[in-house]
This record gives C-alpha cells, sequence and structure tokens, in this order.
C-alpha cells in the first residue's frame, strides 16, 4: 500500500470497508488507518532558485525560497532546512499552520557587488524520518542595486472560513500591502508564491492590482478543507523589493444530496453472439456531496452475464462478461443500483431491459450419433424404414430443417437410388426390394441443414442392416449329380465297419441362423447297416457286409435347414458291392461272410470244388498204393505227415492261383487318401502287383497306372 497513493497531502488516513456477513445479513463498518513510513525523500519544485537581491538591502531583509515538498507525513515530513557555509546568508525556518516547513533566505552582512556579483548557495531540505532523507536546490543570488524599502502587509497571516460551493467569483478577501517609497517604486503587484499549490491557483483567482482574492473554481469540502495561500506583494522600483503574508483558508461542508444514476447511452437489443467485453450501457452516477458523504458506488446483481466497469470516478460501463444464449435467457432486466458513503447512506436504482435477438448460432442436433435399422429382405419397394428427425432450439427460418441422404456409390449404385428421406419430415423409405443373399447392409449419412445464413447443418450415420428370411432351399454340392440324376457308389463288400462310404454336402446360401443344415435318412434299404452323421453328412457302414445284405443298397438322404418354416433337398444314393476273392486258408481266422451265390463265385466254386476233387482222389489213391504191403495183412493207417505235407502243397498251389484275385482281403486301399493299408499280417515272401487306378475315370481298367513289387512282410494297419 502506498500511503501518499491513497491519503495524498492529509495527515491521517483512513481507508473504510463494507463487511456483509449473511446468514444472518449483517454489515459492518471498519476504518484502517494507514501509518506512515519514512519511503520519500524531499525535494523542491524548482531545483534551481535565482535572487536578485540589492546590494542595499539591510542586513536581516528575507527572501522567500522553494519549499521542499515531502509525500511523507508527522516526523517523515520535512523537518529542517540547511544552507551551505557562506558570509553573507542564513536561512530562517518556519511553519505553517498545517506544520509544513518554510525556509526564507535571511541577509545577514551587507552585499558589496564590487566585490562579489553573484553567490552560488546550496539548499539541503532534511526529513525527520530515521534514517533521515534529504533533497537539495541551488540558490544563485545575483546582487543588484535598488530602492531601500519593502512593502509592508498589514497583517502577516489572513485566517477565514468559506462554504463549499460558493458560487465563481465570491469575493474571499482583499488584501492591503503599503510601500513607503514614491513613485514606481511604491508601485505594488501582488502574486501568489511558489509556497502556493497550482490546484490553489486553480480555484482562486488574485487580482494583481487590488489585492483582491475570488472565487475561480468549484469548492468541495470532501476534496480540500484547508486552502493556504501565500502572497507576495513586489514594489515596481529598477530593483524591486517585497514582502509575503500568508492565507488560509477554511472550507465548511455540507450533506444533502442523494446519488444519482444518468444512462448515457443503452443498447437494449442485441444479437444474442455480441462479444464478451461489448459495452452495452455507459452509465453515469454523480452525488453533490463530498468525502464520506459523496463517494458512491454502482452495483448489479452477480447472477447476471454483465459486469460493470469504472472508466472514471463518475461513469461506469456495462459490459458483456460472459456469452449470452437466447435459446437459454431470451431478455434480461439490470437493475443498476448506486450508494454513497454518508450515514446513513442514501441510494438510488435504475433498470435497464436487454433484448437478445436470435442468430444462426445453433446447429441441428440429432438425439442419437448413430441409427442401426434392421430391415427384413424382400422388403416392399416404399416401405417406410425409420423416422430420422433433428432439433434445431433457433427460432424462425433458423429453425426450419432439411433432410437428404449425402451421396455415395456403392459397385456404381447411388444411395438416392436405393433409400429416400421426406426433406421435411426425415421419414426414410426404401426404394427397392432387398436380397439379403446379394445385399447384407448399408451404410451412409444423413444431413440435416437449417435455413439460417450462413445455414449450419449437422449428420448422422444410417446404419441399413438386411435381416434374412428363410427364402432358400439348401443345395447339394456333394455328391455331385445332374439335376434329378442319382448318386452311383460302388463299395467293396469286404468294408470293414466305421468305413466312410459318402458324404453329402448341402450349402444355404441364408444367414448362419437359417443356413444350420441337418442330415437324414429319408429311405434306407438297411437301417442296421449304414449311418448318418445329422450333422457334417458322413455315411459310414455300421457292420461289415453278410451274405445276406443284397449287393444294391438305395439310400436317400434329406438336407434339411434351421428356418422357420424349414426348406430341404434330398439326394439319391445307389450303392453298389464289388466281390473280393477268398482268403487262403492259412491266414483265415474266421469264415467270410460274403454271398457265395453270387454269379461269379458260383462258377469259381465249381471250378475249384472239381479241381480239388480229382486231386483229393490222385493223393489217396496213391497213399493207398505207398501203405499197401506184399503180404496179406491187416492194413496200416495212413501216414499223418504225408497227408499234411500233401495238404500243404494243395493250399500252396491254392494260395498261388488265387494270389492276384483277393489282395482286397489282405489291403485296404483309402482311395480318397493315397494310402496302402495291410488288413491282416502278409506271409513273408509273397508278391502282389498293386495298380493305382483313378476312380473319377469311370474305368474298370488300369489306366496310365504306376506298377511297382513290393516284398511284403508288414503287420496289420501297416501304411505301405
Amino acid at each position: 500500500m502506498d500511503r501518499e497513493s491513497l491519503c495524498h497531502g492529509k495527515t491521517s488516513c483512513f481507508v473504510k470497508l463494507d463487511v456483509i456477513i449473511k446468514s444472518p445479513l449483517r454489515i459492518f463498518n471498519i476504518e484502517l488507518e494507514i501509518t506512515d513510513i519514512n519511503d520519500n525523500a524531499p525535494h523542491f519544485r524548482m531545483d534551481r532558485v535565482e535572487l536578485d537581491v540589492s546590494e542595499s538591502a539591510p542586513p536581516g531583509e528575507r527572501f522567500s525560497l522553494p519549499n521542499a515538498l515531502d509525500p511523507d507525513v508527522g516526523a517523515n515530513t520535512v523537518n529542517t532546512y540547511k544552507l551551505s557555509n557562506n558570509d553573507h546568508f542564513t536561512i530562517d525556518i518556519h511553519s505553517g499552520s498545517d506544520g509544513t516547513k518554510y525556509v526564507d533566505l535571511v541577509l545577514t552582512n551587507a552585499l558589496d557587488r564590487e566585490q562579489r556579483a553573484v553567490h552560488n548557495l546550496i539548499l539541503t531540505a532534511v526529513d525527520g524520518g530515521v534514517p533521515a532523507r534529504s533533497g537539495t536546490a541551488s540558490i544563485i543570488v545575483r546582487v543588484l542595486d535598488t530602492n531601500d524599502n519593502a512593502p509592508q502587509f498589514d497583517r502577516a497571516v489572513y485566517s477565514l472560513n468559506m462554504s463549499e460551493n460558493s458560487p465563481i467569483g465570491t469575493l474571499a478577501t482583499k488584501l492591503n500591502a503599503t510601500d513607503a517609497d514614491e513613485g514606481s517604486n511604491a508601485d505594488i503587484t501582488y502574486s501568489f508564491t511558489l509556497y502556493t499549490s497550482e490546484k490553489t491557483q486553480d480555484m482562486f483567482k488574485l487580482n494583481s492590482k487590488t489585492g483582491e482574492i475570488t472565487v475561480k473554481g468549484t469548492i468541495d469540502f470532501e476534496d480540500m478543507k484547508i486552502f493556504e495561500m501565500h502572497i507576495e506583494a513586489k514594489d515596481n522600483g529598477p530593483v524591486p523589493l517585497s514582502n509575503q503574508c500568508r492565507v488560509t483558508l477554511h472550507i465548511t461542508d455540507m450533506n444533502d444530496n442523494y446519488p444519482e444514476i444518468t444512462i448515457k447511452s443503452l443498447k437494449n437489443t442485441v444479437k444474442e453472439d455480441i462479444p464478451v467485453g461489448t459495452v452495452i450501457a455507459v452509465v453515469g452516477v454523480s452525488d453533490r456531496d463530498t468525502g464520506n458523504n459523496g463517494k458512491v458506488n454502482l452495483s448489479i446483481s452477480n447472477n447476471l452475464p454483465f459486469m460493470l466497469n469504472k472508466s472514471s470516478d463518475y461513469h461506469y460501463e456495462l459490459l458483456v462478461s460472459d456469452p449470452l444464449d437466447r435459446e437459454s435467457i431470451p431478455e434480461y432486466e439490470i437493475t443498476l443500483v448506486v450508494t454513497d458513503g454518508g450515514t446513513p447512506p442514501l441510494s438510488d436504482n435504475e433498470t435497464v431491459t436487454v433484448h437478445l435477438l436470435d442468430v444462426n448460432d445453433n446447429a441441428p442436433k440429432f438425439p442419437q450419433t448413430f441409427y442401426s435399422i434392421s430391415v427384413t429382405e424382400n422388403n416392399s419397394p416404399g416401405a417406410s424404414l425409420s423416422s430420422i428427425t433433428a432439433v434445431d432450439p433457433d427460432l424462425h427460418e433458423n429453425q426450419y430443417l432439411v433432410y437428404f441422404i449425402i451421396e455415395r456409390e456403392i459397385v456404381n449404385t447411388s444411395m438416392s437410388m436405393l433409400f429416400s428421406i421426406n426433406p421435411e419430415n426425415g421419414n426414410l423409405y426404401a426404394l427397392k426390394t432387398f436380397d439379403y443373399e446379394m445385399e447384407r447392409e448399408f451404410l451412409f449419412h444423413i444431413e440435416a441443414r437449417d435455413s439460417g445464413i450462413p445455414p449450419l447443418s449437422s449428420n448422422v450415420t444410417v446404419h441399413i442392416i438386411i435381416m434374412d428370411q428363410n427364402d432358400n432351399t439348401p443345395l447339394i454340392v456333394s455328391p455331385w449329380r445332374a439335376h434329378g440324376s442319382v448318386v452311383e457308389e460302388k463299395i467293396p463288400r469286404s468294408t470293414d465297419k466305421g468305413t466312410l462310404i459318402a458324404k453329402v454336402i448341402a450349402v444355404d446360401t441364408d444367414s448362419v441362423h437359417n443356413s444350420r443344415i441337418t442330415y437324414q435318412f429319408l429311405q434306407n434299404t438297411d437301417a442296421t447297416l449304414f449311418s448318418l452323421d445329422q450333422y457334417n453328412g458322413e455315411i459310414r457302414t455300421m457292420r461289415i457286409f453278410s451274405y445276406r445284405d443284397s449287393r444294391h443298397q438305395r439310400l436317400v438322404v434329406i438336407a434339411k435347414d434351421n428356418g422357420e418354416p424349414s426348406l430341404s433337398a434330398t439326394v439319391t444314393i445307389k450303392l453298389s458291392t464289388v466281390e473280393t476273392a477268398l482268403k487262403t486258408y492259412a491266414d483265415m481266422t474266421e469264415v467270410p461272410e460274403y454271398d457265395i451265390f453270387s454269379d461269379l463265385n458260383l462258377y469259381l466254386v465249381i471250378g475249384l470244388g472239381s479241381v480239388s476233387f480229382l486231386l483229393l482222389i490222385t493223393i489217396l489213391v496213391t497213399i493207398v498204393l505207398k501203405c499197401q504191403k506184399p503180404k496179406p495183412s491187416k492194413a496200416a493207417p495212413p501216414c499223418r505227415n504225408s497227408v499234411i505235407s500233401e495238404r500243404n502243397s494243395t493250399i500252396a498251389d491254392s494260395t498261388l492261383v488265387s494270389n492276384d484275385a483277393y489282395w482286397y482281403s489282405l489291403f485296404l486301399a483309402e482311395t480318397r487318401k493315397g494310402k496302402l493299408v495291410v488288413r491282416q499280417p502278409v506271409p513273408k515272401g509273397a508278391r502282389y502287383i498293386v495298380s493305382s487306378i483313378p476312380r473319377s475315370t469311370g474305368l474298370t481298367e488300369t489306366s496310365d497306372s504306376a506298377a511297382s513289387t513290393l516284398q511284403v512282410g508288414a503287420l496289420k494297419d501297416t501304411i505301405i
């Protein structure tokens, strides 16, 4: 705090504060006294003072010097003056009514111009602070040769009283000074000395000829209570002589005026986008009283987007402090309250109304940022899909909205060819029938634009999802067949249990739920012979073929989807079994269950039976002949070893004969995987010829076969 700025020239400095406590509401008045510290050094209003002193001036003659100014008060202000050492001058220090220290230059010894025409002196002003501060001024005394009588006032000090607000031209007092000289040396001119402040000289006028002091400005008690004027009377001699007096004028105060509010300028209709800081009104406040009674304060409510800026002591600017929004509050009533500092305080108020004009500052707003609309396929063209609307809080044309689809091409198809929107109400329509299997979804934007200037707009993303209907029948792609034909497959009768015979594969272009396929037998020649996996469509044998099983099997498989209602497709598979040769007796562990009465087997059995029968007769005859003795005796039994040897020889011959015909009983050819697997142990040293025949060609002979001779000695399930 700078006391000199707050209370310039006052001996006491009080700052008045009002403290308001809420709940309950109470007001406390606080007076804060600011004490002074010695933070300012004395300084002279004139750093250089030039004096003309007649050499005939008698010792003791006084010359006015500029007093030093120190904004501090009390002991910290100017306390004393010091003059540099010299033989002719000294200083006389005296105090004014307000305690101000003044100094006069006093001649102590007669001057002799011929000895010294100019005297250079240094005047030092020292304050009473600790530590003390000082300031200096240069005094140049020029010695002149003039008259020897100075003017004399009838009183050295004049003390007067005057009311504030005295009219301009009012006479305060009239000074009278006389000069014992004659002629021009007796003509006196009155003037303010350097001790008189500029403000005092602005408030009062001094007639230089008559010595009358009149009011020149508006006197305000609250501005200044005491005016002190230092008047100099100077004659017109060749070397003018002068004398001084002091006039003290006391001002009395009156407090009888209410504060007033004057609306200097007002914009009562503004646009809602008016910038923050814009001046809405210029308000003048005044109070004809002074001091605390004349101190006024202007205020408004704190919950308004406006503020007051004090541009001068009696003028305020009403500014926009926060952004305005017509959509929230269309108009404001602002009450201005002015209060003075009197006891009790006097106040007045004035209400101004500010209307807000709408501007297009709100873009249309959709309730959602993303719309997901489900449309069932096979819809009717022109069907309404949804209503997509936005809102705009502006007024009139600023809130009239127009909707349209933002164009986006998909495979050379514009969105406007697929959908349309009512520009007035935002109803969305489909322009064509959608097919889930062709088009699953569409993604585009809808824009809402108002009619303001410039127009504002916003858009929203629309996701059209085509919902599937079960409108596609399952399509069987494996096993392949011409339309309406029957699939024919050939399998060996020696196929083991669990062998994959065929796999039915069906596809459905509907969605995942509707395209879930299950498989069932619609017809099955023998329900105990084949099984069908309802999920993957694999047909496998449930057991091995027996001689009682038919050579031709007819299977009808139905593939059904999961839709409501369910759609289905069927395939007919005709299976034909292929005969295999008899297994070697030595390797047979059980009698194979194949149909011995098939055409081919019947001829083989008859041929082999005939040959075996003839061979057996021959062997029996030979044994009988070898077992006979020369002498008749009891016939001995045939040799067991011989019989076994012959039997083994027969089996070996039979094995060699049937070696290439019944390889299916020894090997399993996994045609789809291209593997050759041992079915049962193979005799060591046996030789077999294996050829690769592509089944897709439908040939029954070896075509482009790759034959190789294998030395087989492998165990069962070995992959060759």
